[in-house]
């Protein structure tokens, strides 16, 4: 299953005088950091894949928000990428033949989009444990095939229905007051939750208890990531998590 992620990372365009006409740079991962998924990239995991695309990571192809659908959406390639400290490093060449193409670069130049993602596999990951006042457990990245880096807008949808959830939960746990009908449908909700994880629990045989999982770790998936983080929150009792991916399912999201 293909996978994407997404770097806050600020874009560079024309105003560097080191980049020809229609190139940008970026990083389209950073390493180290905890991101809303509970993964972490670490340095290396690109090493592989990029030796597989041209000379110092170019042609790898670059798309407007994955649409790797749409041909149109192609809007350039990879002239330069390789892994620092900090990340994945991309210098894009922009197609400014196609409408698409200039567009984008026309809205990185104005600084009206400043993020990038990219799409890929996972060849090598595990689960980590570690001390709760240091975050707890986080899924490790160790091995990553890329397919695509993304030039894709601010504030994604995903990100906007996850932020309006957790400001949601927030302000409940603060005390607000609920009417006797949102208590209703409250219950209600928390009712076919838990109908529907009483259901999974009794297909897949997954344990929701509080004990600790045998040998202290949470057990694989049997792929890389087989299911999502979300879900597998939800399923061990997390009532945010479980609100969050009610919402989610409302809103048609998927991952």
């Amino acid at each position: 299953m293909i996978k994407m992620k997404t770097a806050l990372i600020e874009l560079k365009a024309a105003s560097d005088s080191s980049l020809e006409e229609g190139q940008f740079t970026g990083y389209a991962s950073v390493f180290g950091n905890k991101d809303s998924y509970g993964d972490i990239v670490l340095q290396g995991a690109f090493a592989d894949s990029l030796a597989e695309y041209g000379d110092k990571g170019s042609g790898i192809p670059c798309y407007w928000a994955h649409r790797m659908d749409d041909p149109y959406m192609n809007i350039g390639q990879t002239v330069e990428a390789y892994e620092d400290d900090r990340g994945l490093f991309v210098k894009v060449q922009l197609d400014l033949e196609t409408a698409n193409g200039k567009q984008t670069h026309k809205l990185i130049k104005e600084g009206r989009v400043t993020q990038m993602s990219f799409a890929y596999d996972v060849i090598e990951g595990a689960w980590v444990d570690r001390k709760p006042e240091e975050g707890g457990w986080y899924y490790e990245l160790r091995k990553l095939k890329i397919h695509e880096v993304s030039v894709v807008p601010v504030g994604a949808n995903q990100e906007t229905e996850l932020t309006g959830v957790k400001d949601a939960i927030t302000a409940f746990k603060a005390g607000r007051t609920l009417s006797a009908k949102n208590e209703d449908r409250l219950a209600q909700a928390k009712s076919l939750l838990e109908e529907v994880l009483a259901e999974v629990i009794e297909v897949d045989g997954t344990d929701v208890s509080d004990e600790e999982p045998k040998g202290g770790k949470p057990q694989e998936p049997e792929t890389a990531k087989g299911e999502d983080h979300v879900e597998v929150k939800a399923r061990n009792d997390d009532p945010e998590a479980a609100l969050a991916l009610i919402a989610l399912a409302s809103a048609g999201v998927h991952f």
